[in-house]
């Protein structure tokens, strides 16, 4: 297949890029960076790669290499975990509705068109909760991370006018040394310092990088898969037995807690996803047959550590 892919030199796009160059695919690689794109993936080591520059959030000839492409997967967004000022807000917003607006427009243009766009979204969309239940069925919550979802999703859901299969995967708490929540967890830990943030009562869902990318896979060869589905693990687990695991795989303790107001001072609004969470089950991705090769969290910990 011809697949265009954004956000690709992220924690999750370099490795789908791995994995789909791996199997021989021929990848167009739209970055704004071009020179770093290059950098990630030379072309002696890429051979079926075409780096495109592009500009996420205008309109331009970038749009007229998706003509002819068999798929696109587009992972282009800010980045969510820092301090939430208002400034910071609307770049969150803008990056994953303009951007996905602009894709979605350039396979309106296209010719041939795409058969299949997956587009990410995020169990933001659920709100938070300690007590609730989420599944792919559950409404939305009222929060920001909540009405950022809603609005990226809504901006994805354009492209179906163009009769593109849709998958909207809502990403959980991806989990692996190179980048994420766990890269900056590990080292607090190693030096005997790590511990729940916050309560620990709050539940963490999450997936394993490798088990994402799989899904994603799955996700462009199947052609019934199309919608939501929750890019989750089937076996979520509160914070405080997060960190147990941890510590036990890096054989250190995890006794000491992080207090909620030293990640608010970091994060301000943003430290809101982490301290309160939400419990969510895959039960569409399982019901289409998908299947885990790291289902519970020691074994996901002790496969990346």
């Amino acid at each position: 297949m011809k697949i265009a892919i954004t956000g690709a030199t992220g924690f999750v796009g370099s490795r789908l890029v791995e994995r789909l160059h791996g199997e021989g695919h021929q990848l167009l690689v739209l970055t704004r960076d071009r020179a770093k794109g290059q950098r990630f993936f030379p072309a002696a080591a890429f051979p079926n790669l075409e780096i495109i520059a592009y500009s996420p959030q205008e309109s331009g000839s970038w749009q007229q290499t998706i003509s002819g492409c068999d798929a696109v997967i587009n992972l282009a967004g800010e980045p969510i975990a820092e301090r939430w000022t208002p400034e910071r807000k609307e770049e969150l917003l803008a990056s994953r509705q303009i951007g996905t607006t602009k894709i979605v427009e350039a396979i309106a243009q296209s010719h041939p068109k795409p058969k299949v766009l997956i587009n990410p979204s995020a169990i933001g969309y659920y709100g938070t909760s300690e007590t609730a239940t989420f599944t792919e069925n559950s409404p939305a919550g009222n929060d920001f991370l909540a009405e950022v979802c809603q609005t990226w999703e809504n901006a994805a859901l354009k492209v179906k006018d163009s009769g593109v299969r849709l998958v909207i995967p809502r990403f959980g708490i991806i989990l692996g040394v190179e980048g994420g929540a766990l890269a900056k967890m590990i080292p607090p830990f190693k030096l005997f310092a790590g511990g729940p943030i916050g309560t620990g009562n709050q539940w963490f869902s999450w997936i394993h990088r490798e088990d994402l990318i799989n899904l994603l896979i799955f996700s462009l060869n199947r052609s019934d898969v199309a919608g939501v589905i929750n890019a989750t693990a089937p076996n979520p687990v509160r914070m405080v037995e997060f960190c147990q695991a941890l510590g036990e795989v890096l054989k250190r303790p995890s006794w000491l807690p992080v207090p909620s107001f030293a990640l608010e001072v970091l994060l301000g609004d943003g430290a809101k996803a982490v301290l309160e969470g939400q419990q969510v089950l895959p039960q569409r991705t399982l019901s289409l047959g998908f299947e885990y090769q790291y289902p519970t969290i020691k074994q996901a910990l002790a496969n990346i550590l």
